[in-house]
């Protein structure tokens, strides 16, 4: 009552401005910056919007309009939030404009439990985790194993645990049985309704799945399996994808992959045609530091304002680090190689750095 009565006394001040002219005291009114449609504050006035009577307020049958979330379109998949708050200025998050707005297909979710970056002994091995909101995990078929025949994409749906977005495709249900569902990984240009097929006798288009022989020189692909069988590892994040460079007679093809590595891979992998979905999320700008902790990520010290017994790069007079940056550990953490593998260096074609310095020639 004390907020609505504070409101009655502003508009009968208001109504004194020069603006107001010809409007009567008993006329109260609300005047708003124009193509704004926020309450009153500095700006170009616009006509008034008068109020209710006392009495529609008082009872609770109006109530004032309400200006969080004010949001619009900054450009293709993404919403920006108008500056309301200090948090709201500069949001922008990726839309979620055709989703589906329900629960998510309940036999294929299991509770997901948050560790808080601990081990099983309690000792922090990942740090900066902690605390978010609450989710369920989706089980995604990486390894397209459900059904048989191709299916149909029921809707697609947005997933807390990764960048993608992902589809419910529905197999089978035809001749009086039962209909297999499944989570798979959504690739662009892929929406409800579609028909996703799989094997080597598979069409050429976004979506479906095929083993690396059978699919062209060029091809643009993700979900690229390492070892036949095992599932999709490959090019899985959000506007992710992967190309199929050439292809060689000792049963391997070669993969672009995107951080410029190519890689052999074995033909009988099979990999998924198009690019990865919401490939606007590396535009995403977080706002604020809170929306950070809604994701489970806690606030991060910089080495350098530590004390020298808690980082190498702590202590000194002032902002002075003495040496290259370096991990806790004392491991290089600006393009130092710390890669030891050497098991798997018969399957790297070209070296992402090698590639990179193609590249810039």
């Amino acid at each position: 009552m004390r907020r609505a009565s504070l409101l009655f006394q502003w508009a009968s001040k208001t109504s004194k401005h020069s603006n107001l002219q010809g409007l009567s005291a008993a006329e109260p009114a609300v005047l708003q910056p124009a193509g704004s449609g926020l309450l009153p504050g500095v700006g170009n006035w616009v006509a008034p919007v008068h109020l209710p009577s006392k009495a529609a307020v008082f009872s609770g049958a109006w109530t004032a309009p309400s200006v969080r979330g004010k949001t619009y379109q900054a450009g293709p998949g993404l919403k920006a939030y108008k500056p309301i708050t200090p948090g709201f200025r500069g949001r922008v998050i990726t839309s979620r404009q055709g989703l589906w707005k329900g629960s998510p297909y309940k036999p294929l979710t299991v509770g997901k439990h948050s560790s808080g970056g601990r081990n099983n002994g309690g000792s922090i091995t990942s740090w900066h985790r902690g605390s978010g909101h609450k989710r369920k995990y989706r089980i995604i078929d990486f390894t397209h194993s459900t059904g048989r025949g191709p299916g149909v994409v029921e809707r697609i749906e947005y997933d807390p645990n990764r960048s993608a977005r992902i589809a419910l495709v529905k197999y089978g249900g035809e001749n009086e049985q039962a209909p297999s569902f499944a989570y798979n990984i959504a690739p662009a240009r892929v929406a409800a309704g579609d028909v996703l097929d799989k094997g080597p006798a598979a069409a050429i288009r976004p979506g479906n799945t095929l083993p690396l022989f059978s699919i062209p020189i060029g091809q643009t692909v993700h979900g690229v399996e390492m070892n036949p069988g095992k599932g999709a590892q490959l090019a899985r994040s959000a506007g992710a994808s992967a190309t199929v460079v050439a292809r060689g007679a000792d049963g391997y093809v070669i993969v672009r992959l995107p951080s410029g590595e190519q890689r052999r891979v074995l033909s009988r992998c099979t990999a998924t045609i198009g690019e990865v979905s919401n490939g606007q999320h590396k535009n995403i700008k977080v706002g604020k530091a809170g929306a950070n902790r809604w994701k489970g990520i806690r606030p991060s010290t910089r080495g350098i304002a530590m004390n020298p017994v808690d980082h190498p790069h702590g202590g000194g007079r002032g902002k002075r680090k003495g040496r290259l940056s370096v991990s806790p550990w004392g491991k290089p953490a600006k393009g130092g190689r710390t890669r030891r593998s050497p098991r798997t260096d018969q399957y790297i074609h070209l070296s992402r750095h090698k590639a990179g310095r193609r590249g810039r020639k």
